[in-house]
């Protein structure tokens, strides 16, 4: 019976978590999660004011292995997001998939998350008025296989849709980079040639394919400093978002369009990313490899 009440409301309020979700201050304050924060610690960088009569498009780097940086930052308030940016409401977008889930949907709504979908994005951007930021890791679950200690790799150059949807709805871009977020786990990849790497592989593959994650070998430490476990390393995570960038609205940009915004996206991002770099644990050698 409570399986088919579950489902009944699933059902019911199928459409709910497209257009906005519920979030609730109540969940978002949990103590909770200042604790999570204090473990690494996690840290919000604001660089440029957000100004609540426009919409925003935060692009986060990298996706790191579980994206601890965007969440507490952006589905907490651990850090004092509504603090530091006062006016602008955040949505962290993430897959589809976690919203038919009964229970976990009802949660991770109230943390104001909600789907990296078009349909999704596109209503939070138009339809809800101005003020609202909605947090998108352009890498996605693909860009998790490139976590690596001290790598500063992510995928970009072919990751468009961010730029366009933004011309569409008018929105500013805002890029931002967590550093330290490859920092926090370990991730083993086996020697190319070898039949477990091919296993390896193909079963990524699959697995993303079916679920849309990228199933990733990984570990961080045990209860005691120097173990091994799961528990991910107490290294600091600091998230600088930077400077928005305006955008034209353009209801159907055409390819050239895209391209103009998106090159100038990535020189803002360099440029965050250099600047910040060695204050956050970088070298200064250090460069942003974008693929």
């Amino acid at each position: 019976m409570v399986s088919v009440l579950a489902l009944a409301w699933l059902a019911y309020d199928w459409n709910t978590h497209s257009q906005g979700g519920r979030r609730s201050a109540w969940v978002r304050n949990w103590t909770l999660w200042k604790y999570f924060q204090n473990y690494f610690p996690v840290k919000l960088v604001k660089t440029y004011d957000l100004s609540p009569k426009h919409n925003y498009i935060i692009a986060n780097h990298p996706h790191g292995i579980l994206s601890y940086g965007v969440f507490i930052n952006f589905a907490t308030e651990a850090t004092g997001f509504a603090r530091i940016f006062p006016g602008i409401t955040p949505y962290v977008g993430t897959l589809e998939g976690m919203f038919w889930i009964p229970i976990v949907r009802e949660y991770i709504m109230s943390m104001g998350v909600c789907p990296v979908s078009k349909l999704a994005l596109k209503f939070l951007l138009t339809q809800k008025g101005s003020g609202n930021a909605v947090v998108v890791v352009v890498g996605g679950a693909a860009e998790a296989l490139l976590c690596r200690p001290k790598a500063s790799t992510i995928l970009l150059k072919q990751r468009k849709g961010f730029v366009k949807l933004a011309l569409q709805t008018g929105s500013y871009l805002v890029p931002s980079y967590s550093f330290g977020e490859n920092e926090v786990y370990n991730q083993e990849t086996f020697p190319e040639g070898t039949w477990i790497r091919l296993f390896q592989k193909t079963f990524q593959d699959t697995f993303k394919k079916i679920i849309g994650l990228s199933l990733c070998i990984f570990h961080g430490q045990g209860f005691t400093r120097g173990s091994w476990g799961f528990l991910p390393f107490n290294q600091p995570i600091t998230t600088v978002v930077g400077e928005p960038l305006p955008l034209p609205r353009i209801e159907r940009p055409n390819k050239k369009t895209v391209d103009k915004y998106h090159a100038l996206y990535i020189s803002a991002l360099r440029k965050l990313f250099d600047r910040h770099k060695v204050q956050y644990g970088l070298s200064e050698t250090q460069e942003l490899t974008i693929l």
